[in-house]
């Protein structure tokens, strides 16, 4: 730009990486970080260092933490014949924000996409199906994407040949919705998922 110095334009250019930050929300970040005394600009630095240094993937499952195995996988009050299959670890914290699964989760680390070179053998599902055993449900919450729609269907397909339950996430409408913002796939699926009253 001219005009910024050198190490504030690296600042921004570094904040516009993060997914969901453009360019401005970057130069607002940046400027924030420079308004801020030095105390607070490395405590910053140092909560991105600390993770980087101290997180890791947990054995069992796939999330992050601190300690291996995570708390989850160490709770013997979660539900060993409930397991959530989901994407990324970061789904983890969506469904235990809801404070309502008491089981356990696989991380699969992505979803299949032939097209981007990931196959079955770049995903966790062979360590899935050593965990998986035909007294338990699993839950496929892949995102309802045709990535995450194919990935939900192999898995399916494999878990059905080892006798093993599984299940889909409902989907339909959000409550707070209206139908003239919803898109027709999810009214599809509204209309067939629906249930008596």
């Amino acid at each position: 730009m001219g005009f910024i110095p050198t190490s504030v334009e690296k600042l921004i250019d570094a904040f516009a990486r993060f997914p969901g930050i453009g360019k401005k929300t970057a130069q607002r970040m940046a400027f924030y970080v420079l308004k801020r005394n030095s105390d607070e600009a490395v405590h910053l630095a140092q909560a991105v260092m600390d993770v980087k240094t101290n997180i890791l993937s947990c054995s069992i499952c796939g999330g992050i933490t601190e300690e291996d195995p995570c708390n989850i996988c160490s709770d013997s009050k979660r539900r060993e014949d409930l397991l959530c299959i989901i994407e990324e670890p970061s789904d983890i914290f969506h469904f235990e924000k809801t404070n309502s699964f008491r089981g356990k989760y696989h991380v699969l680390g992505g979803v299949l996409s032939p097209l981007d070179g990931i196959g079955p053998d770049d995903l966790s599902i062979d360590r899935l199906l050593d965990r998986v055993n035909t007294d338990m449900e699993v839950i496929l919450a892949t995102n309802p994407s045709v990535e995450g729609e194919a990935t939900a269907l192999y898995i399916s397909k494999l878990l059905k040949e080892k006798g093993v339950k599984s299940t889909r996430l409902a989907r339909g409408l959000p409550v707070g919705g209206a139908l003239e913002y919803i898109d027709e796939a999810t009214l599809i699926r509204a209309i067939e998922g629906r249930v008596a009253l």
